[in-house]
């Protein structure tokens, strides 16, 4: 069905819990998926072996000893027994919405790149999947507790073997890198689609303690300003707000226009301040926030 590839920090206090829910979630998903995990880190020979997944210790690392994005996507493509991949980080849940995604995708058409916005949670437990209702838990928690992040996060991908056949030496543990994967997919006229009406990927909040200026520091320091000199100075860079497609909530895949300027965040303010200040007159005039929404092309199916 797909093939996950990942990579994890080393399997402690915290990281080991979250790493470990992520993880046992994918494999959750269909009986053919497959997990490859990159990188020597503590216990991650450990739990691949627990979990029945292929570990691949090696991988390229820049002198600080990050590793290299290009030798991660170009060992999975070559290694993947399914045709269709997902890179995603190693904190992601996923559940049952996101496999469906995806089939939803590959039927519509063959080339694609699926992302979506992810939730953040605070999650500091194992995750009870002997529970039947795990994973409608979850999503229900995540939505209710949680937060939908900004589209310039982008925590997984889908897509088929091939798309990405040269990838520049950036580095991951650093900012840009998901974007520079957004660009390509469009620059090769892939549509990208944005599942996130349809798919609850939940985010299991951690603390950035590995960098001594926290999640700033991943954003700005000298190698996240590396991972953007080598996308063109930035200009081979796009985030979700790019996307050419959008999964309604029924799981149909319609184009999207004009998102970037229709969706930026003056244009978000100036329709929160018109739909504020204009309740009491479309209350008389029966306009609910669904017409509006209609009217305004916002629609779900």
């Amino acid at each position: 069905m797909l093939t996950f590839f990942t990579t994890a920090k080393p399997f402690q206090a915290h990281s080991a819990i979250i790493q470990r829910n992520a993880l046992k979630s994918w494999r959750l998903l269909h009986q053919n998926v497959e997990v490859i995990v990159f990188g020597d880190e503590e216990g991650t020979a450990e739990v691949c072996a627990e979990l029945g997944f292929r570990h691949e210790a090696h991988v390229d690392r820049h002198e600080s000893g990050m590793k290299y994005l290009h030798s991660i996507f170009a060992r999975a493509q070559t290694l993947a027994v399914h045709d269709y991949l997902c890179y995603s980080n190693c904190d992601i849940v996923l559940t049952n919405d996101f496999r469906e995604a995806v089939e939803k995708a590959i039927a519509w058409r063959p080339d694609f790149l699926l992302v979506a916005q992810r939730w953040d949670l605070d999650v500091t437990n194992p995750i009870e999947f002997d529970r039947p209702e795990w994973a409608q838990d979850i999503r229900t928690l995540a939505r209710r507790a949680g937060r939908l992040q900004v589209p310039d996060f982008i925590d997984f991908f889908v897509f088929k073997r091939g798309l990405y056949d040269a990838v520049p030496p950036m580095l991951i543990g650093r900012s840009h890198w998901d974007h520079w994967l957004v660009w390509k997919a469009l620059d090769r006229g892939f549509p990208v689609v944005d599942g996130t009406p349809f798919v609850v990927p939940v985010h299991q909040n951690h603390e950035y303690g590995y960098h001594p200026l926290g999640k700033q520091g991943t954003n700005e320091d000298a190698l996240a300003r590396r991972n953007v000199a080598l996308a063109a100075d930035g200009k081979h860079l796009r985030s979700i707000l790019d996307s050419t497609h959008r999964m309604t909530r029924y799981g149909k895949i319609r184009r999207t226009r004009f998102r970037r300027q229709l969706e930026s965040e003056r244009v978000l303010k100036v329709r929160q301040a018109f739909v504020e200040g204009t309740f009491r007159l479309r209350d008389r005039l029966g306009l609910r926030r669904a017409t509006l929404d209609r009217l305004l092309g916002h629609t779900d199916k």
